[in-house]
């Protein structure tokens, strides 16, 4: 009889702690109240890159999976058929996180309200074409989408520009668009950034998820200097740096360095067409990770504002080891650079000078 009543008791406790878990369950799902939609920019969103970016945003890899994003999507017209391609494949996925779509060739329009600009679209070089020819397209681009964005975008816009020449077309659109603090203006290296992640995790045969601290110092460009120097993989022994591990030098100094700058190269005479999956995944990252802030220990590079850090020319985009917090970047200070660094850090900030120079000629 005692263990009948026992059991009826653990029942009837069962039951209480179920229904009060019910209810307090309701009652938090009234408390709970969804964010308000962020507005993102894609420009050249009919493009390789574009149409790999946007369902990556949809789906909540740039900004997390609980929150709802509206798409604003800019292209030229001739690719307006196909942007609205684009934009019913949006709406047939039913993408739970997307709250809206513009398809436009206006760039008014694209860019009215928008607090992420994601700047894939710019004019390629090609066959025949002059640097300068190629640069004094993407600056007449880049001064007409910076006057839009600093017009109708959001005061507190974050850009991100992905299209090449990347560091340059950033410091265009910096000149034009003033009104956007200097730290919301970057451009992409995180690409290279995780291809140097990829190349040191086959190397030494690890997870990639298991090494970090990589760093991508200056232009996204064959000048840029990958630097394992500081990197670490964590092991069951803790972290271990890099170079201990890799136990060759040379191969840090030549065939890591030249895979990493060469990677895009390789990839067209691969595949006969230029990275998009991996640019846009490195766009979410670089986007995430900024918004969203880097994990403690970890930094991530992007092409940001310099102030002078690491002897530095100030007023260039240059490619730094950055942490970020509370959607704030920070230059990684006090890492020690050895000669070898240096020169390579100052070959690429000399090309990022000539690239200045060069464009601001295009203005005139």
């Amino acid at each position: 009889m005692d263990d009948f009543v026992s059991i009826e008791k653990c029942i009837v406790v069962l039951g209480c702690v179920y229904l009060s878990w019910k209810i307090i369950k309701h009652i938090w799902s009234f408390l709970i109240v969804e964010k308000e939609p962020v507005t993102v920019l894609v420009t050249g969103a009919a493009g390789q890159i574009g149409y790999a970016l946007v369902p990556m945003i949809a789906r909540g890899a740039m900004l997390g999976p609980d929150q709802p994003v509206i798409i604003h999507m800019l292209d030229i017209s001739p690719a307006a058929e196909a942007l609205n391609g684009v934009k019913m494949e949006l709406v047939d996925a039913s993408f739970p996180l997307l709250k809206g779509v513009v398809a436009t060739t206006d760039v008014v329009e694209a860019c009215n309200g928008v607090n992420i600009a994601v700047m894939v679209g710019g004019f390629p070089r090609k066959e025949g074409m002059e640097r300068k020819d190629v640069m004094s397209k993407n600056v007449s681009i880049y001064k007409a989408q910076a006057s839009a964005l600093e017009k109708h975008a959001a005061p507190d816009c974050k850009v991100l520009v992905v299209a090449n020449p990347a560091n340059t077309n950033a410091l265009i659109l910096k000149e034009f668009a003033p009104s956007i603090p200097d730290k919301n203006i970057t451009c992409l290296t995180r690409l290279d950034h995780n291809r140097a992640l990829g190349q040191i995790s086959e190397k030494l045969n690890v997870h990639v998820g298991d090494v970090k601290n990589v760093i991508i110092w200056g232009n996204h460009s064959s000048t840029q200097y990958p630097d394992a120097n500081h990197a670490t993989v964590n092991t069951v022994n803790g972290d271990k740096l890099v170079p201990e591990l890799v136990g060759d030098d040379k191969w840090l100094k030549t065939e890591f360095i030249a895979t990493v700058q060469q990677r895009g190269a390789a990839i067209i005479k691969a595949r006969k067409l230029s990275s998009a999956l991996s640019a846009a995944s490195s766009a979410c990252d670089h986007i995430r990770d900024w918004v969203l802030g880097t994990p403690k220990g970890n930094w991530v590079s992007m092409g940001v504002y310099s102030d002078g850090s690491y002897g530095i020319p100030a007023g260039l985009i240059y490619s730094f080891p950055v942490t970020c917090d509370k959607g704030e970047w920070s230059i990684v200070q006090g890492l020690k650079i050895d000669e070898f660094s240096r020169e390579k850090m100052d070959a690429t900030a000399k090309e990022l000078m000539e690239e200045k120079s060069l464009a601001y000629s295009c203005l005139n």
